[in-house]
Protein backbone atom coordinates (compact mmCIF):
# COMPACT_ATOMS: atom_id res chain seq x y z
CA UNK A 1 0.00 0.00 0.00
CA UNK A 2 1.41 3.40 -0.94
CA UNK A 3 0.62 6.92 0.23
CA UNK A 4 -0.67 7.79 -3.25
CA UNK A 5 -3.48 5.22 -3.09
CA UNK A 6 -6.32 6.81 -1.09
CA UNK A 7 -8.66 4.62 0.93
CA UNK A 8 -12.37 4.90 1.52
CA UNK A 9 -13.50 4.17 5.06
CA UNK A 10 -14.99 0.84 4.00
CA UNK A 11 -11.69 -0.13 2.36
CA UNK A 12 -9.86 0.91 5.52
CA UNK A 13 -12.18 -1.24 7.64
CA UNK A 14 -11.80 -4.26 5.36
CA UNK A 15 -8.01 -3.95 5.26
CA UNK A 16 -7.88 -3.57 9.04
CA UNK A 17 -10.02 -6.69 9.39
CA UNK A 18 -7.31 -8.66 7.61
CA UNK A 19 -4.48 -7.29 9.71
CA UNK A 20 -5.66 -6.97 13.29
CA UNK A 21 -4.18 -9.83 15.31
CA UNK A 22 -6.22 -12.18 17.41
CA UNK A 23 -6.30 -11.02 21.04
CA UNK A 24 -7.93 -14.08 22.54
CA UNK A 25 -6.67 -17.25 24.14
CA UNK A 26 -9.80 -19.38 24.15
CA UNK A 27 -10.04 -23.16 24.00
CA UNK A 28 -11.88 -25.30 21.49
CA UNK A 29 -13.03 -28.84 22.23
CA UNK A 30 -12.43 -31.26 19.36
CA UNK A 31 -13.46 -34.79 20.26
CA UNK A 32 -11.82 -35.50 23.62
CA UNK A 33 -8.94 -33.09 23.07
CA UNK A 34 -8.57 -29.50 24.15
CA UNK A 35 -6.95 -27.53 21.37
CA UNK A 36 -5.62 -24.07 22.01
CA UNK A 37 -6.87 -21.70 19.33
CA UNK A 38 -4.25 -20.30 17.00
CA UNK A 39 -3.21 -16.97 18.49
CA UNK A 40 -2.18 -15.26 15.26
CA UNK A 41 -5.47 -15.89 13.44
CA UNK A 42 -6.50 -12.58 11.94
CA UNK A 43 -9.62 -11.33 13.68
CA UNK A 44 -11.21 -7.99 14.44
CA UNK A 45 -14.20 -8.98 16.56
CA UNK A 46 -13.15 -6.90 19.53
CA UNK A 47 -13.25 -3.64 17.61
CA UNK A 48 -15.87 -4.33 14.93
CA UNK A 49 -18.56 -6.11 16.90
CA UNK A 50 -20.80 -4.99 19.73
CA UNK A 51 -23.41 -5.90 22.29
CA UNK A 52 -25.60 -9.00 21.95
CA UNK A 53 -27.20 -9.33 18.49
CA UNK A 54 -25.47 -6.24 17.03
CA UNK A 55 -28.80 -4.60 16.15
CA UNK A 56 -27.82 -1.17 17.42
CA UNK A 57 -24.31 -1.44 15.99
CA UNK A 58 -25.70 -2.03 12.50
CA UNK A 59 -28.47 0.55 12.85
CA UNK A 60 -25.98 3.27 13.78
CA UNK A 61 -24.57 3.11 10.25
CA UNK A 62 -27.85 2.32 8.52
CA UNK A 63 -29.47 5.42 10.01
CA UNK A 64 -27.27 7.66 7.88
CA UNK A 65 -28.49 5.88 4.76
CA UNK A 66 -32.12 6.52 5.72
CA UNK A 67 -31.66 10.29 5.62
CA UNK A 68 -31.23 11.96 2.23
CA UNK A 69 -29.68 15.31 1.36
CA UNK A 70 -31.77 17.97 -0.42
CA UNK A 71 -29.23 20.23 -2.16
CA UNK A 72 -30.17 23.81 -2.99
CA UNK A 73 -29.14 25.30 -6.34
CA UNK A 74 -27.31 28.51 -7.29
CA UNK A 75 -25.72 29.08 -3.89
CA UNK A 76 -22.24 30.61 -3.66
CA UNK A 77 -19.99 27.89 -2.21
CA UNK A 78 -16.67 29.41 -3.25
CA UNK A 79 -15.64 30.49 0.27
CA UNK A 80 -16.65 27.71 2.64
CA UNK A 81 -15.41 27.79 6.23
CA UNK A 82 -15.56 24.48 8.12
CA UNK A 83 -13.74 25.72 11.21
CA UNK A 84 -15.53 25.40 14.51
CA UNK A 85 -14.71 25.05 18.20
CA UNK A 86 -14.83 22.25 20.74
CA UNK A 87 -13.69 22.16 24.37
CA UNK A 88 -12.98 25.88 24.07
CA UNK A 89 -10.53 25.51 21.17
CA UNK A 90 -10.78 26.28 17.47
CA UNK A 91 -10.43 23.30 15.11
CA UNK A 92 -10.32 22.81 11.36
CA UNK A 93 -13.66 21.03 10.95
CA UNK A 94 -16.36 19.46 13.17
CA UNK A 95 -14.86 15.99 13.57
CA UNK A 96 -12.80 14.32 16.26
CA UNK A 97 -11.67 10.94 17.62
CA UNK A 98 -13.89 9.39 20.28
CA UNK A 99 -12.30 7.80 23.32
CA UNK A 100 -11.80 4.07 22.70
CA UNK A 101 -9.83 1.52 24.69
CA UNK A 102 -6.89 -0.67 23.74
CA UNK A 103 -5.39 1.02 20.70
CA UNK A 104 -2.27 -1.06 21.20
CA UNK A 105 -4.24 -4.09 20.03
CA UNK A 106 -4.13 -2.43 16.62
CA UNK A 107 -0.56 -1.12 16.66
CA UNK A 108 2.37 -1.18 19.12
CA UNK A 109 2.36 2.62 19.40
CA UNK A 110 -1.32 2.62 20.32
CA UNK A 111 -2.89 5.87 21.52
CA UNK A 112 0.43 7.70 21.15
CA UNK A 113 0.22 7.19 17.38
CA UNK A 114 -3.42 8.26 17.34
CA UNK A 115 -2.47 11.37 19.29
CA UNK A 116 0.31 12.16 16.84
CA UNK A 117 -2.08 11.98 13.90
CA UNK A 118 -4.71 14.03 15.72
CA UNK A 119 -2.36 16.83 16.70
CA UNK A 120 -0.72 17.01 13.29
CA UNK A 121 -4.11 17.67 11.73
CA UNK A 122 -5.92 19.70 14.41
CA UNK A 123 -8.35 16.85 15.11
CA UNK A 124 -9.70 16.81 18.69
CA UNK A 125 -9.19 13.57 20.58
CA UNK A 126 -10.86 11.96 23.55
CA UNK A 127 -8.61 9.62 25.53
CA UNK A 128 -10.15 6.56 27.16
CA UNK A 129 -9.50 5.84 30.81
CA UNK A 130 -8.80 2.32 29.56
CA UNK A 131 -6.16 3.39 27.06
CA UNK A 132 -3.02 1.28 26.80
CA UNK A 133 -0.78 4.37 26.85
CA UNK A 134 -0.67 6.81 29.74
CA UNK A 135 -2.37 10.18 29.57
CA UNK A 136 1.07 11.79 30.01
CA UNK A 137 2.58 10.00 27.01
CA UNK A 138 -0.47 10.73 24.87
CA UNK A 139 -0.57 14.45 25.64
CA UNK A 140 3.16 14.71 24.97
CA UNK A 141 2.24 14.42 21.29
CA UNK A 142 -0.52 17.01 21.63
CA UNK A 143 1.25 20.28 20.87
CA UNK A 144 -1.72 22.34 22.05
CA UNK A 145 -4.35 20.30 20.21
CA UNK A 146 -7.69 20.01 22.08
CA UNK A 147 -7.93 16.79 24.11
CA UNK A 148 -10.52 15.51 26.56
CA UNK A 149 -10.08 12.85 29.23
CA UNK A 150 -12.81 10.22 29.42
CA UNK A 151 -13.64 8.72 32.80
CA UNK A 152 -16.16 6.22 34.09
CA UNK A 153 -17.78 6.26 37.51
CA UNK A 154 -16.14 3.44 39.45
CA UNK A 155 -17.03 1.73 42.70
CA UNK A 156 -13.87 3.21 44.13
CA UNK A 157 -14.84 6.79 43.30
CA UNK A 158 -11.51 8.04 44.60
CA UNK A 159 -9.88 6.32 41.62
CA UNK A 160 -12.12 8.25 39.21
CA UNK A 161 -11.34 11.51 41.01
CA UNK A 162 -7.59 10.86 41.01
CA UNK A 163 -7.69 10.30 37.26
CA UNK A 164 -9.54 13.59 36.76
CA UNK A 165 -7.11 15.47 38.98
CA UNK A 166 -4.16 13.87 37.22
CA UNK A 167 -5.50 15.15 33.88
CA UNK A 168 -6.11 18.60 35.31
CA UNK A 169 -2.61 18.74 36.80
CA UNK A 170 -1.18 18.04 33.35
CA UNK A 171 -3.26 20.86 31.90
CA UNK A 172 -2.00 23.29 34.52
CA UNK A 173 1.58 22.13 34.02
CA UNK A 174 1.27 22.59 30.26
CA UNK A 175 -0.27 26.07 30.66
CA UNK A 176 -3.65 24.99 29.33
CA UNK A 177 -2.30 22.82 26.51
CA UNK A 178 -3.33 19.52 28.09
CA UNK A 179 -6.79 18.03 28.64
CA UNK A 180 -9.39 20.73 28.12
CA UNK A 181 -12.45 18.79 29.32
CA UNK A 182 -13.65 15.72 31.18
CA UNK A 183 -15.94 13.28 29.36
CA UNK A 184 -17.99 11.37 31.91
CA UNK A 185 -19.35 8.16 30.40
CA UNK A 186 -22.87 7.66 31.78
CA UNK A 187 -24.13 4.62 29.87
CA UNK A 188 -21.74 2.11 31.43
CA UNK A 189 -23.14 1.21 34.84
CA UNK A 190 -22.63 -2.45 33.99
CA UNK A 191 -20.25 -4.17 31.60
CA UNK A 192 -21.87 -4.90 28.25
CA UNK A 193 -22.65 -8.44 27.18
CA UNK A 194 -20.65 -9.00 24.00
CA UNK A 195 -21.12 -12.52 22.72
CA UNK A 196 -17.98 -12.61 20.58
CA UNK A 197 -15.82 -11.68 23.56
CA UNK A 198 -17.52 -14.28 25.75
CA UNK A 199 -17.02 -17.01 23.13
CA UNK A 200 -13.38 -16.11 22.65
CA UNK A 201 -12.61 -15.47 26.32
CA UNK A 202 -11.20 -12.06 25.64
CA UNK A 203 -8.55 -10.84 28.05
CA UNK A 204 -5.91 -8.12 28.04
CA UNK A 205 -2.85 -9.52 26.24
CA UNK A 206 0.34 -10.08 28.18
CA UNK A 207 2.51 -6.99 28.21
CA UNK A 208 -0.41 -4.55 28.05
CA UNK A 209 -1.89 -2.62 30.96
CA UNK A 210 -4.14 0.30 31.85
CA UNK A 211 -1.53 2.89 32.87
CA UNK A 212 -4.10 5.54 33.78
CA UNK A 213 -5.09 3.47 36.79
CA UNK A 214 -3.18 2.94 40.01
CA UNK A 215 -1.44 -0.36 39.32
CA UNK A 216 -2.10 -1.80 42.77
CA UNK A 217 -5.85 -1.08 42.46
CA UNK A 218 -6.63 -2.21 38.93
CA UNK A 219 -8.79 -5.16 39.98
CA UNK A 220 -11.15 -3.20 42.21
CA UNK A 221 -10.82 0.14 40.47
CA UNK A 222 -12.10 -1.11 37.12
CA UNK A 223 -15.44 -2.28 38.52
CA UNK A 224 -18.29 0.02 37.54
CA UNK A 225 -20.41 1.85 40.10
CA UNK A 226 -24.07 0.89 39.70
CA UNK A 227 -25.35 3.45 42.22
CA UNK A 228 -24.53 6.75 40.52
CA UNK A 229 -27.24 9.41 40.21
CA UNK A 230 -27.27 12.93 38.74
CA UNK A 231 -27.82 14.52 42.13
CA UNK A 232 -24.66 13.02 43.63
CA UNK A 233 -22.26 12.35 40.78
CA UNK A 234 -22.23 15.75 39.07
CA UNK A 235 -21.71 17.79 42.27
CA UNK A 236 -18.95 15.35 43.27
CA UNK A 237 -17.05 15.92 40.03
CA UNK A 238 -17.65 19.68 40.14
CA UNK A 239 -16.12 19.77 43.61
CA UNK A 240 -12.92 18.15 42.37
CA UNK A 241 -12.18 19.83 39.04
CA UNK A 242 -12.38 23.17 37.30
CA UNK A 243 -12.27 21.54 33.87
CA UNK A 244 -15.46 21.60 31.76
CA UNK A 245 -17.55 18.43 32.21
CA UNK A 246 -19.37 16.76 29.33
CA UNK A 247 -21.57 13.68 29.68
CA UNK A 248 -21.14 10.97 27.05
CA UNK A 249 -23.77 8.28 26.51
CA UNK A 250 -26.99 10.32 26.44
CA UNK A 251 -29.97 8.58 24.81
CA UNK A 252 -33.01 10.76 25.62
CA UNK A 253 -34.26 14.35 25.64
CA UNK A 254 -35.06 13.93 29.35
CA UNK A 255 -31.37 13.43 30.09
CA UNK A 256 -30.41 16.42 27.95
CA UNK A 257 -32.73 18.50 30.13
CA UNK A 258 -30.99 17.14 33.22
CA UNK A 259 -27.59 18.00 31.75
CA UNK A 260 -28.81 21.56 31.27
CA UNK A 261 -30.27 21.67 34.79
CA UNK A 262 -26.95 20.57 36.27
CA UNK A 263 -25.05 23.20 34.25
CA UNK A 264 -22.93 20.71 32.37
CA UNK A 265 -20.71 21.96 29.56
CA UNK A 266 -21.82 19.59 26.81
CA UNK A 267 -23.51 16.30 25.94
CA UNK A 268 -22.47 13.56 23.53
CA UNK A 269 -25.22 11.45 22.01
CA UNK A 270 -23.55 8.04 22.06
CA UNK A 271 -24.36 4.37 22.51
CA UNK A 272 -20.72 3.23 22.56
CA UNK A 273 -20.94 2.45 18.85
CA UNK A 274 -23.45 -0.28 19.66
CA UNK A 275 -21.06 -1.89 22.15
CA UNK A 276 -22.93 -1.19 25.39
CA UNK A 277 -26.71 -1.76 25.17
CA UNK A 278 -28.30 -3.52 22.22
CA UNK A 279 -31.71 -2.54 20.74
CA UNK A 280 -31.41 1.13 21.72
CA UNK A 281 -32.01 3.57 18.83
CA UNK A 282 -29.31 4.68 16.42
CA UNK A 283 -27.59 7.82 17.65
CA UNK A 284 -28.70 9.82 14.59
CA UNK A 285 -32.34 9.04 15.45
CA UNK A 286 -31.70 10.01 19.08
CA UNK A 287 -30.17 13.28 17.88
CA UNK A 288 -33.45 14.33 16.24
CA UNK A 289 -35.15 14.04 19.62
CA UNK A 290 -32.40 15.72 21.63
CA UNK A 291 -31.09 18.52 19.42
CA UNK A 292 -34.15 20.81 19.75
CA UNK A 293 -33.86 20.58 23.55
CA UNK A 294 -30.13 21.40 23.49
CA UNK A 295 -30.28 24.23 20.94
CA UNK A 296 -28.93 27.45 22.38
CA UNK A 297 -28.58 25.92 25.85
CA UNK A 298 -25.82 23.32 25.72
CA UNK A 299 -23.39 22.06 23.03
CA UNK A 300 -24.43 18.70 21.61
CA UNK A 301 -22.13 16.24 19.84
CA UNK A 302 -22.71 12.77 18.40
CA UNK A 303 -20.79 9.58 17.69
CA UNK A 304 -21.73 6.16 16.36
CA UNK A 305 -21.92 5.12 12.70
CA UNK A 306 -20.10 8.10 11.18
CA UNK A 307 -18.07 6.83 8.23
CA UNK A 308 -18.00 9.62 5.61
CA UNK A 309 -18.25 13.35 5.14
CA UNK A 310 -21.91 13.20 4.17
CA UNK A 311 -22.63 11.54 7.53
CA UNK A 312 -21.11 14.54 9.30
CA UNK A 313 -23.18 16.84 7.10
CA UNK A 314 -26.38 14.98 7.99
CA UNK A 315 -25.62 15.05 11.70
CA UNK A 316 -24.95 18.79 11.59
CA UNK A 317 -28.13 19.35 9.58
CA UNK A 318 -30.09 17.48 12.25
CA UNK A 319 -28.71 19.68 15.00
CA UNK A 320 -25.32 18.37 16.11
CA UNK A 321 -22.58 20.85 16.88
CA UNK A 322 -19.78 18.30 16.51
CA UNK A 323 -19.16 14.69 15.42
CA UNK A 324 -16.85 11.97 16.71
CA UNK A 325 -15.80 8.48 15.57
CA UNK A 326 -14.00 5.82 17.59
CA UNK A 327 -13.34 2.93 15.22
CA UNK A 328 -11.97 4.93 12.27
CA UNK A 329 -8.58 5.80 13.86
CA UNK A 330 -8.21 2.22 15.12
CA UNK A 331 -8.68 0.88 11.59
CA UNK A 332 -6.05 3.38 10.49
CA UNK A 333 -3.61 2.07 13.08
CA UNK A 334 -4.20 -1.52 12.01
CA UNK A 335 -3.61 -0.78 8.33
CA UNK A 336 -0.44 1.26 8.88
CA UNK A 337 2.47 -0.13 6.89
CA UNK A 338 3.93 3.34 6.44
CA UNK A 339 3.96 6.24 8.95
CA UNK A 340 0.83 6.14 11.08
CA UNK A 341 -0.07 9.77 10.59
CA UNK A 342 -0.22 9.28 6.82
CA UNK A 343 -2.69 6.42 7.09
CA UNK A 344 -5.03 8.25 9.42
CA UNK A 345 -4.92 11.50 7.49
CA UNK A 346 -5.54 9.61 4.26
CA UNK A 347 -8.68 8.14 5.77
CA UNK A 348 -9.82 11.45 7.21
CA UNK A 349 -9.32 13.28 3.91
CA UNK A 350 -12.63 11.71 2.92
CA UNK A 351 -14.34 13.68 5.63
Amino acid sequence: MANSAPLTINELKNEASKRLPKAYSGIEIIGLFLVIQVIDTLLIEYFNEGAMDLLTLRDNEAAYDRYKIRPRALIDISNLDMTTSIFGAKVAFPFGFSPAALHRLAHPDGEIATSRAASNNNIPMGLSAYSTCSMEDVIAEGRGNPYAMQVTLLKDRATTLRMIQRAETLTVFLSGAGYKAILLTVDGSVLARRLSEARNRFSLPEGMSYPNFDIEMVGEATKFDETGEWSTVIPLLRAHTRLPIWVKGIYTSEDVLLAIRYNLDGVIISNHGGRQIDTVPATLDILRECAPIAKGKIPIAIDGGIRRGSDIFKALALGADFCFAGRVPIWGLAVSTFPLTSTLVQANSYF
